[in-house]
């Protein structure tokens, strides 16, 4: 699990795939957290990602770095906690302060319930992580 976070990490922007009604959507992020063992992202639940993964929880996220690209496929969940978004915010002040603040009932966070991260290259087999 450290290792896909940490990929995550280092892409600085990752992309994450939703659908709704047949048609996929594609959207940057950049913040993840690793909460209670679990992988975890952040959105605005006033946006239209957060209402389609509320209705449809299968993504799959999508990010590159040094020649190499990571996919991260499953269901992922609403966290509702407020030790969820502390976590969340205290792992990604610099880029989450000016956005969100832990209390302002806009920022959610999302964790995979279950999944499976694979980490590919042009020169070896990918490489598999159950999260």
């Amino acid at each position: 699990m450290n290792e896909v976070l940490e990929y995550l990490k280092s892409c600085g922007t990752f992309y994450l795939a939703t659908s709704e009604d047949g048609q996929a959507h594609v959207r940057p992020f950049g913040a993840v957290c690793e909460f209670e063992g679990k992988l975890y992202f952040v959105t605005n639940n006033q946006k239209k990602v957060y209402q389609q993964m509320k209705k449809n929880g299968k993504v799959e996220i999508c990010g590159m770095h040094k020649g190499t690209w990571i996919r991260v496929e499953g269901e992922v969940k609403e966290d509702t906690r407020r030790e969820a978004r502390v976590s969340m915010m205290h792992d990604n002040e610099a880029a989450l302060s000016s956005m969100y603040t832990v209390d302002d009932n806009l920022m959610t966070v999302f964790y995979y319930e279950h999944g499976t991260a694979s980490i590919y290259s042009f020169t070896s087999d990918p490489k598999v992580i159950e999260l």
